[in-house]
């Protein structure tokens, strides 16, 4: 039997360690390498979200930025439904490498709230960039014979229950505009719930809902071709495409405030190398000139944060809307 202290069995050992040492440089070189590669492939951007909304069209956005700067097709999939959770929950079962990542919008900071999700909003999915901030707008059908807050105020008060306003889903950003609104001003609304901002809209613009607080971005053409009407903006402070709305606020409602934002995130355990990439190319992409006009020009403000931020952003958002739903009394579904 070979003693542990004898010449042979002391060079097998020193044999071991000089190829573990070899070994552990290899995988502390992996990373590196595997960041400058990536990506070797397409990478599937999913959009919780019909298309046509706020969300569908600031991802086509940064896809097409991406796609120029990275090499690789970005590929939009469109995956609606409870208020952007079904989308998220597919980008949290989805490998951490990078090829699949999920634009969501404020809504997701609220899905927590009131939806039992199979993941932790909080924890499953990581931050890459807040990619842009835009505000709401309440916007009615042209037959309401509502033109402002205190009109449209009057007008729910003498028919409690029968002006019905639509949101992009159960305990979305928009819904818990609707809700906020009816509590501050005591009128009673219906809300009728839809899978996003384009059925939404479209059901607004046939008249079958009179109300529905849209991203300015998708109410916009609507408004300057004439086919709906703005009664107000939602955030603390005026849209520079809007000048002349009012916001809720200074119509009288004093403290309301719900705005909506868009972030890409990635699949928990994505190599911080990656989000780091996609992080330094969706903030350049941003900065070009040609994104900020036209993102500007349909009043959306471009933000770009790091992962740091979008985290911290996200953290703040969750607590303040399970406040709101709480305080409105709001089930879950």
């Amino acid at each position: 039997m070979m003693k542990k202290s004898s010449p042979d069995f002391l060079l097998r050992r020193l044999c071991n360690i000089l190829s573990a040492g070899v070994c552990a440089a290899s995988f502390g070189l992996s990373l590196p390498v595997l960041s400058q590669e990536y990506p070797t492939k397409p990478i599937r951007l999913i959009v919780p979200f019909p298309p046509g909304g706020g969300t569908d069209i600031l991802a086509r956005l940064v896809g097409h930025k991406l796609t120029a700067s990275m090499g690789q097709q970005v590929i939009v999939d469109n995956r609606p439904g409870a208020g952007g959770s079904l989308g998220a929950e597919i980008a949290v079962k989805s490998s951490p490498d990078g090829y699949v990542l999920v634009l969501v919008s404020a809504s997701y900071a609220v899905n927590a709230s009131l939806h039992k999700l199979a993941f932790d909003p909080l924890r499953d999915l990581v931050p890459i960039a807040q990619v842009a901030s835009v505000a709401f707008v309440l916007v009615a059908h042209l037959s309401l014979p509502a033109g402002n807050v205190k009109e449209l105020i009057a007008l729910a008060q003498s028919k409690p229950g029968q002006i019905n306003y639509a949101s992009t889903g159960h305990g979305s950003a928009p819904h818990l505009a609707g809700e906020l609104f009816t509590m501050m001003t005591q009128t009673k609304m219906t809300h009728v719930p839809y899978k996003g901002g384009s059925p939404a809209m479209a059901d607004l613009m046939g008249g079958q809902v009179q109300l529905l607080f849209s991203t300015v971005v998708q109410a916009l053409p609507q408004i300057k071709a004439g086919r709906l009407k703005p009664i107000a903006v939602a955030g603390t402070k005026r849209s520079p495409v809007l000048p002349d709305v009012l916001t809720i606020d200074e119509s009288g409602i004093r403290g309301y405030d719900v705005s909506n934002w868009f972030g890409m995130l990635a699949p928990r355990r994505t190599p911080e190398l990656i989000v780091a990439r996609l992080n330094r190319e969706i903030v350049q992409g941003l900065q070009g000139a040609d994104v900020k006009s036209r993102l500007g020009a349909d009043g959306v403000d471009v933000v770009g944060s790091t992962p740091a931020e979008f985290a911290e952003l996200i953290r703040r958002d969750s607590e303040k809307f399970a406040r709101i739903v709480k305080a409105l009394g709001i089930r879950p579904e």
